[in-house]
């Protein structure tokens, strides 16, 4: 019998979609993967249905986010940067009434464009590089140029997760760290090379419970001779038999199949954060804020609250080959989110 707080999860291996004929929960597609399998045909349930991707690269230096969403009865594109050395902080929304103009497709590696006289968005697969491209040709009072190339290396393995709350709810969600980057990005007259970074791609597809809380962490960089990725999350997966708990060395994917413990000081977020695996000793990391991103929004009877901290991680991993890997300081952030959606 599995102790509670870990979990049966099963691998696939073959493609599959998401939904069935009448946009229910295919439970076939149920399970995670190494590699993006998933048809997310998502049909029916309006105002229902989620579809982001989300897009951050990341240097020593600075972090620049992209964001196309559609929540079905409302789609944003949205982008922010900030300059670590600086606290530069900047961030711009477009806001579409149900959706309009943001197509998203069905597969992670689909392209998508967002074309607006305020930003354009570009997020473009060729072969094994995602091209971004953003146009803001009013970023704070100057013009943001963003060309970014985000690959994934040979054989390099993601986290891929379908999250089933009932046959009418459910969510895939591909998580893609430790991606190289080159690029640069271009703010006024300043220039930002993000050559010897890291990308991440967050993509959801889901049908989702009207209210939902989550904590998510996510890390990249290298340390020693080792690459290193992290990805955790709590809150939204509980219940369900499935979590999106993951650490990719080298881009070998350990999947951790029990719950993570996100322990932090809810009245003050710029504390140290302790994040460990539940059950085991496989992930016992702390994350150290330095920069804070914060967003309260509220229209009727639907809103947001979030806070993402942006800092670094320290501590030891087990792949699950039961290797240790010890680091500190890798670059990374935690947020922790309160939806009505």
């Amino acid at each position: 019998m599995l102790k509670t707080g870990s979990y049966n999860e099963p691998e696939l291996t073959q493609p599959v979609s998401l939904c069935l004929d009448n946009g229910k929960l295919n439970r076939e597609a149920v399970g995670w993967s190494r590699y993006p399998l998933h048809n997310c045909n998502l049909s029916g349930r309006p105002l229902r249905k989620k579809k982001w991707n989300y897009w951050a690269f990341y240097t020593e230096q600075c972090l620049f986010s992209a964001t196309l969403a559609d929540l079905d009865y409302l789609g944003l594109a949205f982008i922010y940067f900030i300059d670590f050395e600086t606290n530069f902080y900047h961030e711009f929304t477009i806001p579409r009434p149900f959706g309009r103009g943001c197509n998203l497709g069905s597969y992670v590696d689909d392209d998508i464009i967002f074309e607006d006289k305020k930003i354009n968005m570009d997020f473009l697969t060729v072969g094994n590089q995602t091209e971004v491209k953003v146009n803001c040709p009013d970023f704070k009072g100057d013009v943001l140029l963003a060309e970014l190339k985000a690959s994934r290396p040979p054989n390099h393995e993601t986290l891929n997760v379908v999250i089933p709350w009932s046959e009418r709810q459910f969510q895939f969600t591909s998580k893609q760290n430790a991606l190289p980057v080159k690029g640069s990005i271009k703010i006024g007259s300043k220039i930002y090379d993000m050559e010897g970074g890291f990308g991440c791609l967050d993509y959801g597809r889901g049908i989702w419970p009207f209210s939902s809380f989550w904590n998510w962490a996510s890390a990249s960089g290298m340390y020693g001779d080792h690459t290193i990725g992290l990805n955790f999350g709590a809150g939204w997966t509980e219940g369900t038999g499935m979590n999106e708990n993951g650490i990719s060395v080298d881009g070998k994917l350990s999947k951790i199949s029990e719950d993570i413990v996100f322990e932090y000081n809810e009245r003050n977020y710029s504390y140290p954060w302790n994040i460990r695996t539940k059950l085991s000793d496989q992930v016992n990391v702390t994350f150290k804020p330095f920069f804070k991103r914060a967003a309260k929004n509220r229209v009727l009877f639907i809103g947001s609250k979030m806070a993402q901290l942006f800092g670094r991680f320290s501590g030891t991993v087990k792949d699950e080959a039961g290797s240790v890997y010890e680091f500190e300081n890798l670059p990374g952030w935690t947020e922790e989110h309160h939806a009505r959606w």
